[in-house]
């Protein structure tokens, strides 16, 4: 089992007993003094205890009264809260996830690199630099390109990428998501036909079906997109967007080839397809990996970029790069829908790449990374699973296990043991066909929780009984870019 703070051990009890009917609804608690003289706990102890339990709904604060146990609601109501494992397998509860931590959780299933990987780069370091550079224009908005110094910083990141482009040709964004929201907005109406990636990144399945696009799968496989499917979705359909990731790609950690790149590039100018490459995980990868639009010079491609993953998800500042004409309408649409980006984000970012401190951080990130990645691959071989493809440095890695050929069957087990994974139905455009794989962060696949987990799963397919091991579950009601 995880191992349990005191607070959550207590919760569990007074949970214990509203689940066997000790205490009934309307039931008052002992008062927080009341239950730290009764038991021998700290106040903290306590307090937090009583907010796990009102974090799950089943007590609830009335001010100047104290706790009371909250009353059940009836099975038909209509907004009753789904079982949290019915809510792991919908995209905006597993966005949920991605922003709830609970120290009793082994998140194997978060798309973030641990919090001590990025603390190098704190925001309070570089606070004084960015007022310095003009107070008075923090309290107006951005301009709707965005900031010009971080866009000229950003034309240097982009040419070590060997990626020729001018700050004409590029827009900041509240993130790679926000830039995804602004392409799909300009390119696609309800009904059209979309390409995206099978696995793929699944929130931005969700923004598609929003607009009513219809989602055309194309394999994604060790090397890059199944180049032989996408021409044979392309000879029925006409679809004018191919949603797709180079490098470190989520959910399997695979690279692009450079052989499929340009078969690809060819593809995409014979069939007037425009190719939206979300590299959200750049800073993770060497300067030299593949980029199309390396290759391309924006004749067929929009770039997406963030610093959500490799700085902080909390500044929100992505970019979007392309042609001078297609970055001007992205623009446009960007001032119209939120008149402008973070312009203190932003100045806080340009200050950070100005920094040689941001090359020293990214260096440390990338080796950090290459260790996890060889550490998180012999704990796989360890347990017998197969792996999708074994990069040299990845966030995630793809795999499958012998105990269990459906991902739902074995995140619902590992749910019980506080182990949250991310099950490979979540990046489906096809949520009902049972799939074995699951994504994996390779930051936490050390967890001698996560090994307990998939032992117990292969002794219950031998018929052991764990009622004992999964007689509590912590896991809450979180993976944008």
């Amino acid at each position: 089992m995880v191992r349990l703070t005191l607070a959550q051990r207590v919760a569990g009890a007074i949970a214990q007993q509203i689940t066997n009917g000790a205490l009934n609804a309307g039931d008052k608690l002992p008062s927080l003094r009341a239950y730290m003289r009764l038991h021998g706990y700290s106040k903290n102890t306590v307090i937090t205890a009583y907010e796990h339990l009102a974090g799950r709904g089943l007590i609830e604060a009335r001010h100047g009264q104290g706790y009371f146990v909250c009353q059940k609601p009836a099975p038909s109501q209509e907004d009753e809260e789904p079982p949290a494992y019915s809510r792991a397998l919908d995209t905006i509860w597993m966005m949920r996830q991605q922003f709830v931590r609970d120290p009793g959780h082994s998140h194997l299933g978060e798309g973030f690199p641990p919090v001590d990987w990025l603390m190098d780069m704190r925001m309070d370091k570089f606070h004084r630099q960015v007022v310095r550079g003009g107070v008075t224009t923090l309290f107006r908005y951005g301009t709707r390109l965005g900031n010009p110094a971080l866009r000229q910083r950003l034309t240097q990141k982009l040419a070590d990428y060997n990626i020729a482009v001018s700050p004409r040709q590029i827009v900041t964004t509240l993130g790679a998501n926000h830039g995804m929201d602004l392409i799909i907005r300009r390119y696609l109406q309800p009904g059209d036909p979309v390409l995206v990636e099978n696995p793929g990144y699944y929130p931005l399945f969700g923004k598609l079906q929003l607009q009513g696009a219809r989602m055309l799968g194309i394999p994604r496989q060790a090397d890059g997109p199944d180049l032989d499917a996408l021409e044979r979705v392309l000879a029925s359909e006409r679809p004018k967007l191919f949603f797709l990731q180079s490098v470190g790609h989520n959910p399997t950690g695979s690279d692009l080839s450079p052989a499929k790149a340009h078969r690809l590039l060819q593809i995409a100018k014979t069939h007037d397809l425009l190719l939206v490459e979300n590299d959200a995980m750049a800073d993770f990868k060497p300067s030299s990996a593949i980029k199309l639009s390396t290759l391309d010079a924006f004749d067929r491609t929009l770039y997406l970029g963030s610093f959500s993953k490799s700085i902080s998800a909390a500044l929100r500042v992505g970019f979007i790069a392309g042609s001078k004409q297609r970055i001007d309408e992205l623009a446009d649409l960007k001032m119209l829908l939120h008149n402008s980006s973070a312009e203190y984000s932003e100045r806080t970012v340009e200050v950070m790449l100005s920094e040689g401190h941001f090359v020293r951080h990214l260096l440390r990130l990338q080796d950090r990374l290459r260790a996890a990645t060889t550490q998180g691959l012999d704990v796989l071989d360890s347990l017998g699973a197969d792996v999708f493809c074994r990069p040299q440095q990845s966030l995630y890695l793809w795999a499958r296990f012998p105990q269990a050929s459906d991902a739902n069957q074995l995140t619902r087990h590992c749910l019980t043991q506080g182990v949250m994974l991310a099950p490979g139905s979540i990046f489906a455009v096809d949520r009902t066909v049972p799939t074995p794989w699951t994504r994996l962060n390779v930051a936490y696949l050390t967890d001698p929780a996560f090994r307990r987990s998939i032992e117990t799963m292969d002794e219950s397919q031998n018929g052991t009984s764990h009622a004992t091991r999964s007689s509590t579950k912590w896991f809450d009601a979180d993976e944008w870019d």
